[in-house]
């Protein structure tokens, strides 16, 4: 998909803008509307789930009473997906009621995603700018990034940035039919707002 390719910034492509007959990409203002629309979507045939980026802790791991990823103001409260259900969690019953991670839905196609971008990735000025420290520190996937900030600060900001860029694109095509995403930042929002091609 080179037209998000260009939007994410990853690489500059010819298409610039999303474009809906290629994918249905929708940008909603709150994570409630987005709950829903999966649950809805989810009715059909158990192919819709929500999946977000690793910038909240799994304290659900050793309280299954907790909630990971909490919105108190729109009424979202919800677990990362359950540890014991692995790479099956995609399937299982009732878990269109958890949150996936980059690491339990890559490789694995939906209808409909949607996806949860937290603060690691915003837009200011027109520019995607990524944070790692806005990562939980329970993802592996950026262990040494911080000790390789503390000897080489570029290196590790290139580094992130790519991973970071590359783990939302990887999550906005789990789904084959359309991804619904709601971004923490506002700002961020409407710049992927005013990219869709219509």
């Amino acid at each position: 998909m080179v037209s998000l390719d260009n939007t994410l910034q990853i690489k500059q492509t010819a298409n610039i803008l999303l474009n809906p007959a290629e994918f249905n990409f929708t940008v909603v203002d709150n994570p409630a509307e987005l709950r829903d629309t999966i649950y809805a979507l989810n009715e059909k045939n158990n192919k819709a789930r929500m999946i977000a980026g690793y910038c909240w802790d799994w304290d659900s791991k050793k309280d299954p009473q907790a909630n990971d990823i909490e919105f108190p103001e729109f009424d979202f409260s919800h677990q990362w997906n359950l540890a014991n259900d692995g790479m099956k969690w995609i399937i299982s019953k009732d878990s269109v009621k958890e949150i996936g991670c980059i690491h339990t839905s890559q490789g694995l196609e939906l209808e409909h995603v949607g996806v949860i971008v937290g603060k690691d990735l915003i837009v200011r000025d027109n520019k995607v700018i990524t944070n790692f420290r806005e990562r939980s520190s329970m993802d592996k996937s950026m262990s040494g990034t911080v000790g390789l900030h503390n000897r080489n600060p570029q290196e590790a900001y290139e580094l992130a940035d790519k991973l970071i860029k590359n783990t939302y694109r990887t999550l906005f095509t789990r789904g084959i039919k359309s991804c619904y995403v709601y971004f923490v930042d506002e700002e961020t929002r409407e710049y992927f707002r005013e990219r869709l091609n219509f």
